[in-house]
């Protein structure tokens, strides 16, 4: 302990508590928490030693759950005990369907010792920015114990330019001012713009000839206006004016267990999210309110975050006043930490408690609890004004989980086991979580699950990390079987039984494809669809699990194949029944986009005549389309629509260049998905190459059709894999080594040959 000027506290601050606990300090009892999910702030006694014994006790949820006797009035499925409802505690670790069996206990925010005035910190500051027509403004106020001398200014920069403000002080420490930035540049979601950053900070400004003495720096603030299009009872975000695609996943914490991690994995993470040309992130009720680093990152990338208030599926009490009283704190102080953040899209009351509600039979006033449609919304508002509020994920129609009106939890394709056009025929508005797979993992995830690589899907260690809702007689790996046979037309059982190997590569893809013509649907539906999130982002441990990428991070096909759809600058095919094939260009990006579309028939694995060519300009954040049909001179069957004899071509290539003819993307549509005996050889070739920054990379070329192209090379992830090569095509793959200086082994395979490209350097 270090001796304190007069006035000065000593303060204890134990910044989470999981999730019963008592605290004494030097045998004096300073604390009970029921709540995971709020901080405290304890004065310790005067100094007369140099040091003090702290002792918290954590008291067992199960034998405090055990004495409650009230009903719900459902029973949701994926929670084991439904008295969880009354605790303000993470579900995670108590949803053995679909969590590791390691629910929080203890300390799970830091304990600390920290300086303060009266207990409160020494810098408490909120910052708001909007915008004013072209003009942005930040308004501040709050406190600042800290002696100065000399005149307070708030202090803004960005791209070498500086603004400043002078601040206003009150009695105890307030202060308070506003700064206007003319013209200021905005912050923009990815692949919309840039995600403009002004740092803030409080600065002593100089006096009677003195420089100033001081600087306190409040974090980053960003100007955008934000707000929901309902217009036809839809579900968009407009960001800047602009109406955005929101696509992304559904976050889990990077480690299921600490339920925290270091700042730079949160910064890696955010970075893949952003390259992958994700939109948004949505922490969900389920989880836990999430550390300052992924905003920070979030912020920094340009990446939206749909922000849950941690309530999910349960019936919670919210006429009882204590809890009311402790939702009340908790919610006040997480959305103050949040206040000001630009990548703070939405708050959103809970996680599919309506849904819940209205599926398991409950009246319909339980639909709309006044806890969320009253209570959180006001303290929302009030916590961080100028973010939209949202009741539930799931809510907007006759039902909480209409697909065509607000948003919806969609798993019409998925657990519904729907055929993929299902996306399509529900004019889905915004799927808040959607396409829940057991995605395969990669074979290097599978050497670390339980029985390692030896280890067969029909196996209980396989079956124990497959998700499944509880008391089911089905799991999440049935639901990938029948895609299997649907999609790709193919008998699960009888492959798993002869080439476990490939039913496991298969497998692997038929997820993605899911997902990938989910997506490319909901994105050619110009503004009926608002977006879609992936449930979920990230595996909490090495299995089947829902994530697109495993609890490493490393991607799944998934990952590869829905990323191939989300470029801010893309080209995708659509198959419209009778009206033929339809070519897609999307641009995000806040520039025009002039190009060059290529269309290339494939039959037989090779080129079908000359490519057909055409100009297209697409407007900023637009899209355009053209029925491939109007490429060519005549008209052609190329979906094998109208069954006139044997199909005409098995594939197209559809080419996007910039006008000096660079690669701005590719896309293989493959006319019939279903999958058969794989030849012998397409003729596929690779060779080493380093990347233009430095990292190695693959050369990969194939003289026929590739189709799901995987790329494993050991001790390295690859920048893309499953993906189709036109024949000729080729196509250069950047790896980032797991083991710095790993000599590239491996081989590159395509789905439909036999042969394998080995790779030996």
């Amino acid at each position: 302990r270090t001796p304190q000027a007069d006035g000065v506290d000593e303060v204890l601050c134990l910044d989470g508590l999981a999730t019963l606990a008592d605290a004494w300090i030097d045998g004096v009892h300073v604390l009970a928490s029921d709540n995971m999910f709020v901080s405290h702030r304890v004065r310790l006694p005067a100094p007369g030693a140099p040091s003090c014994e702290l002792v918290v006790r954590f008291r067992s949820l199960d034998a405090a759950l055990a004495a409650l006797r009230e009903r719900p009035r459902w029973r949701a499925p994926m929670v084991e005990n439904q008295k969880l409802r009354r605790v303000r505690t993470t579900l995670l670790g108590r949803t053995p369907g679909w969590s590791p069996a390691a629910a929080a206990v203890g300390p799970w925010r830091p304990v600390r010792l920290e300086t303060a005035r009266g207990l409160r910190p020494a810098v408490a500051c909120s910052l708001d920015a909007s915008l004013s027509g072209d003009d942005g403004c930040v308004r501040l106020h709050g406190h600042l114990d800290i002696e100065a001398a000399g005149p307070l200014e708030l202090v803004l920069e960005e791209g070498g330019r500086t603004w400043r403000a002078p601040l206003a002080r009150g009695a105890d420490g307030a202060v308070a001012g506003e700064l206007v930035v003319p013209a200021a540049r905005r912050w923009w979601p990815n692949g919309y713009g840039e995600p403009v950053l002004h740092r803030a900070s409080i600065d002593e400004a100089a006096h009677a000839g003195r420089p100033a003495r001081r600087r306190v720096a409040l974090g980053t603030v960003g100007f955008r206006s934000i707000e929901i299009d309902r217009a036809d009872d839809g579900f968009r975000l407009v960001v800047n004016g602009v109406p955005v695609f929101c696509r992304g996943a559904c976050w889990m914490p990077l480690d299921p267990v600490a339920l925290t991690a270091p700042a730079e994995a949160y910064a890696e993470a955010v970075a893949q999210v952003r390259e992958a040309g994700f939109t948004m992130l949505r922490v969900c009720g389920p989880t836990v309110y999430e550390d300052d680093a992924l905003y920070d990152a979030c912020d920094a990338a340009g990446v939206l975050v749909w922000q849950d208030l941690m309530f999910a599926n349960l019936d919670y009490p919210g006429d009882d006043p204590a809890f009311a009283a402790s939702v009340s704190r908790e919610v006040r102080e997480q959305l103050g930490r949040l206040r000001g953040r630009p990548c703070l899209a939405v708050v959103c009351g809970n996680s599919e408690v309506s849904q819940q509600a209205a599926m398991l039979g409950a009246a319909r006033e339980a639909w709309s609890p006044p806890l969320f449609e009253t209570t959180l919304r006001a303290l929302a508002e009030a916590c961080v004004p100028g973010v939209p509020y949202w009741p539930s994920s799931a809510w907007g129609g006759a039902f909480p989980h209409q697909a065509g009106s607000g948003t919806t939890s969609f798993y019409g394709v998925g657990a519904y086991l729907r055929p993929l056009d299902d996306a399509g025929v529900l004019d889905v508005r915004f799927a808040t979580e959607c396409l829940g797979f057991a995605n395969v993992p990669e074979p290097a995830a599978i050497e670390r699950m339980p029985g390692g690589a030896g280890l067969r899907v029909h196996h209980p260690g396989w079956a124990a990390r497959t998700p499944r809702d509880l008391g089911a007689g089905w799991d999440f790996d049935d639901v990938r079987d029948a895609y299997l046979a649907s999609v790709f037309g193919i008998d699960p059982v009888a492959l798993r039984r002869e080439d476990h190997d490939r039913y496991l590569e298969l497998g692997r893809v038929v997820t993605g494809e899911a997902m990938r013509a989910t997506f490319v649907r909901w994105r050619a539906q110009g503004a009926r669809c608002g977006g879609g999130l992936v449930w979920t982002l990230r595996d909490l441990w090495a299995g089947s699990g829902w994530g697109l990428l495993d609890e490493r991070g490393e991607p799944k096909a998934a990952w590869h194949l829905l990323r191939a759809a989300l470029r801010p600058r893309a080209v995708a095919v659509t198959d419209r029944g009778g009206d033929g094939l339809r070519l897609h260009v999307f641009n995000d990006s806040p520039a025009p986009l002039a190009a060059t579309l290529e269309l290339q028939r494939v039959r037989d694995g090779e080129p079908l005549g000359l490519p057909a060519c055409r100009a297209i300009e697409v407007a900023p954040h637009g899209a355009a389309a053209i029925d491939a049909v109007a490429m060519l001179e005549g008209f052609e069957d190329l979906n094998h629509a109208y069954r006139f004899g044997p199909r005409s071509i098995d594939a197209v290539s559809v080419t996007l260049r910039g006008d000096d003819g660079t690669l701005i993307d590719r896309c293989v549509h493959v006319c019939d998905a279903r999958v058969g005996a794989a030849e012998r050889d397409v003729g596929l070739s690779v060779e080493p190459a380093a990347m233009p920054d430095g990292r190695p990379g693959l050369r990969i070329r194939t003289q026929r059709l590739a189709r799901w192209v995987a790329v494993r090379i050991a001790q390295h992830v690859p920048d893309d894999s499953y993906f189709h090569l036109p024949p000729g095509g080729e196509v250069h793959v950047g790896l980032r080594p797991l083991v710095p200086g790993a000599p590239l082994r491996g081989a590159v395979q395509a789905l439909n040959a036999e042969r394998r490209a080995r790779v030996d350097a």
